[in-house]
């Protein structure tokens, strides 16, 4: 969904007020934050499931869709009897509704875009995204153009029905090629991994979404719609780092199976390398980005970009640790790393945003994510005991590119200073290692086809 946003930018801005954006978005923000409990964060097993299910890998995912759905049908109805006629959460009833009938059947589109990930079938899943955005588009300026009354619930209501149309179609075509509702086997195993990845799916929400609760609470819904903004310009660099991530992850599990661990670590240093220097050139080109694909009234939003994206780099590296806690199926340990590192986010929101503003949110995640890596690897490296990555090599790059992005950061009102310093970088890399980022690039190439 974070397509939809990039791609219609251009016109919510011109359709929506910043409060009407804050009122649409922050429906999306709980519907991410209840999604890891409605689902029982069951999507993390399908990875080591699909090397111990081999045969029964179809099977397998029916019958996880169907621990997931009832779960989720039953929450629906405990909400409905609950949720006063007034709604909640600042919503109406109808709308919580909506709300938790999306969280029991668009489970479904992530279960079958993974199990695709994990058969190598890239253009399914990419066909899958495509036809989400062209409805979720369509409907929205739709909805928004014919309901002007309400626009902000006419984009909730634009978003929703996409979500459960392609969810449905999802749900049955998962259900007909694995013809299992139920096998003790596979939802105890689904249980064990996912049970305990729901702190952590909590704390990681809240370490990326609480930013634009505690801006509503403490600055504006105007605020919010700024923040959000930017923070989604900002995340456009996770389309790449995604990319690469799910191309790496199954030929990662496969590797790490067969205890190729040289192979691993050659080539998930060249893509750290790749990582870093798309980030900088992503923060060097973020301003024009903001004002071709945003209103005037917007463009203030920029200056979040920089951290939002070093926060997004810092994923990207941190996720070779979870990679490798999840393949060996330590949960526990990632929940207890999420639950430290949002703890450590909120303190710092509430300290710094009445201070300065939604803007200080994306620095205070940005500071919550890279404690997150220094968990995940104290945990894998100390704990664990398993030496798969060079660890520091990554802690230097991190270091130089976040040092590099912030110097950036502060060139935004000085343009041709900003892409003289950032050509500087490039040339420098493009010399240095250039061998190096061309096998990169060609590996990521075969690995997407």
């Amino acid at each position: 969904m974070r397509a939809v946003g990039i791609i219609t930018a251009p016109i919510y801005t011109r359709l929506l007020t910043t409060a009407e954006t804050g009122y649409a978005n922050n429906f999306n923000n709980y519907v991410t934050i209840f999604t890891v409990v409605t689902c029982l964060c069951l999507i993390y097993s399908v990875g080591r499931a699909k090397l111990d299910f081999k045969e029964e890998f179809d099977s397998y995912m029916s019958s996880i869709q169907t621990l997931s759905s009832g779960f989720g049908a039953a929450v629906l109805l405990i909400v409905m009897l609950l949720c006063p006629a007034e709604g909640w959460l600042g919503y109406s009833r109808l709308i919580i509704f909506a709300m938790f009938l999306v969280l029991t059947i668009y489970p479904s589109v992530d279960y079958l875009q993974y199990k695709y990930r994990f058969e190598y079938r890239y253009k399914e899943n990419i066909a899958i995204s495509l036809i989400l955005t062209i409805l979720t588009v369509t409907m929205s300026i739709a909805f928004i153009l014919l309901i002007p009354a309400d626009k902000g619930g006419a984009k909730i209501l634009g978003t929703v029905l996409p979500m459960l149309m392609v969810g449905l179609f999802c749900y049955i075509n998962i259900l007909v090629k694995g013809r299992t509702l139920y096998k003790r086997e596979y939802w105890s195993y689904a249980l064990k991994i996912g049970l305990p990845m729901i702190p952590h799916g909590l704390a990681l929400i809240l370490l990326s979404r609480m930013d634009t609760s505690m801006i509503s609470r403490m600055c504006t819904y105007s605020d919010v719609g700024l923040y959000t903004s930017g923070y989604t310009i900002g995340t456009l660099l996770m389309f790449i780092t995604n990319a690469v991530g799910n191309a790496w992850l199954p030929w990662f599990n496969e590797r790490l199976y067969d205890g190729d661990l040289e192979a691993i670590k050659s080539k998930n240093k060249l893509m750290m390398e790749i990582g870093c220097a798309l980030t900088l050139i992503f923060i060097g080109f973020a301003p024009m980005a903001v004002k071709l694909l945003y209103a005037k009234s917007y463009w203030e939003c920029m200056w979040v970009v920089p951290a939002v994206a070093l926060g997004t780099l810092c994923q990207y590296f941190y996720t070779n640790y979870v990679n490798v806690e999840l393949f060996y199926k330590k949960t526990s340990l990632i929940a207890v790393n999420s639950i430290i590192a949002a703890f450590i986010n909120y303190g710092l929101n509430s300290f710094f945003i009445p201070r300065y503003g939604y803007i200080a949110a994306a620095y205070t995640t940005l500071a919550g994510y890279f404690c997150l890596m220094c968990l995940h690897f104290i945990c894998t490296r100390f704990i664990m005991r398993k030496r798969i990555y060079a660890d520091g090599a990554y802690f230097i790059m991190l270091f130089l590119t976040t040092a590099a992005g912030l110097l950036l950061g502060t060139l935004y009102e000085r343009i041709v200073i900003r892409y003289a310093v950032l050509a500087g970088f490039a040339a420098v890399l493009a010399i240095v290692r250039r061998n190096d980022i061309m096998k990169g690039i060609e590996w990521i190439r075969r690995r997407g086809r």
